[in-house]
């Protein structure tokens, strides 16, 4: 088992920044990748970024445009997701979640283990 806590989160102001990290524990051993995701009230949950756990290969959802940066420090077992130019409606609820790379996903809201969450609020 493979235990996610997200932090980071809180207000800011539109045009702001914020960095959310994801401690994993357990068994870290078997991660093979870690995504960031979100989910807005009254909407679905929606990819935002994936990295590699060691290769450090990323994917980025097409609305990050360079404004936010996954990364991922190894020896600490965490994962980071750096928000600049934050807009309104990004306001959401922001999840870490990990792959083991140990069957086939469908989709890449398919994952093994998903931390609890932390609310990122933007105002306007």
């Amino acid at each position: 088992q493979v235990q996610l806590v997200e932090s980071g989160g809180g207000l800011v102001q539109a045009g702001g920044s914020l960095r959310l990290s994801c401690a994993a524990s357990g068994r870290t051993r078997s991660i093979y990748s870690m995504g960031w995701f979100r989910q807005a009230p009254g909407k679905e949950r929606e990819f935002v970024a994936r990295i590699n756990w060691s290769g450090g290969i990323t994917e980025n959802a097409d609305f990050v445009k360079g404004r936010f940066t996954i990364s991922k420090d190894n020896p600490k077992n965490t994962g980071y997701l750096q928000m600049n130019n934050l807009k309104a409606e990004e306001t959401a609820v922001y999840y870490c979640a990990a792959r083991t790379g140990s069957r086939y996903y469908i989709g890449r809201d398919d994952n093994d283990y998903w931390g609890q969450g932390t609310q990122v609020t933007v105002s306007s």
